[in-house]
């Protein structure tokens, strides 16, 4: 008997083991996450990590604000021009290449939809291009940013001509025929009110800058009034 007695003493490491087990197990663990968060605490975040995740949050909802402006400008913008006086017909921008996102891009509309080579492409805000091609279903767009585009222009203000020339960039390149043309750099180019070949008065875009060193005569750099490289949905327009 003593020997029992002196057998079960001996064990007691074990015992307290089990009882120690039995007494997380019935806690659930929250003997042990008490300690583990005392033991933690020298590490929890402290004001400089507070204030980053305030940051961090403010941010997030800057982002949120600014993308959902954005999107009531984008949509504002498409309801005028939808708005607009005419006959025009709507088409979705399908494809773009990102060789060449200056150059062209390919509607979701063709002649079965009424779109004729040669009509005028307009975005919120103003000309972007004109239709080079269509298919029945499809018509692919030059844009006033392909090098290959050539377009006569008006600057109201000091009623010049000049010839707007793109050069696969963002911004066209103004040039013009008289050496003093008095175009300065705010002016808003349109389309020839006398032009043969599309509407007339049509919204292009603003001078960004003028060149008068160059020889025989100045050019200026044209800022697009449309968002040429944003464009999802357009309208074209015929003379």
């Amino acid at each position: 008997m003593a020997g029992r007695i002196n057998k079960v003493l001996q064990a007691w490491p074990w015992w307290l083991l089990l009882a120690v087990l039995a007494g997380v197990r019935l806690s659930k663990g929250a003997g042990v996450l008490d300690a583990y968060a005392l033991l933690s605490r020298p590490f929890w975040p402290g004001p400089a990590q507070s204030e980053w995740l305030r940051s961090a949050q403010q941010l997030d909802q800057q982002t949120r604000l600014q993308q959902l402006e954005s999107d009531n400008a984008r949509l504002r913008g498409l309801i005028a021009l939808d708005q607009a006086k005419g006959a025009r017909v709507s088409a979705p921008v399908i494809s773009r290449q990102a060789s060449g996102w200056w150059q062209q891009l390919e509607l979701g509309k063709g002649s079965l939809q009424g779109v004729r080579a040669g009509s005028a492409v307009l975005a919120p805000g103003g000309l972007i291009g004109r239709v080079a091609s269509v298919t029945p279903t499809t018509a692919r767009v030059a844009l006033l940013t392909n090098s290959t585009s050539r377009l006569g222009v008006w600057v109201p203000r000091v009623q010049r001509h000049g010839l707007l020339i793109g050069g696969d960039t963002p911004r066209p390149r103004l040039q013009f025929l008289d050496k003093d043309t008095g175009v300065r750099p705010g002016d808003v180019v349109t389309t020839s009110p006398a032009s043969t070949l599309l509407p007339p008065n049509l919204t292009v875009g603003v001078v960004q800058s003028v060149d008068e060193e160059l020889v025989p005569a100045p050019d200026a750099v044209v800022q697009l009034s449309a968002p040429i490289d944003a464009v999802d949905w357009v309208q074209l327009a015929s003379r």
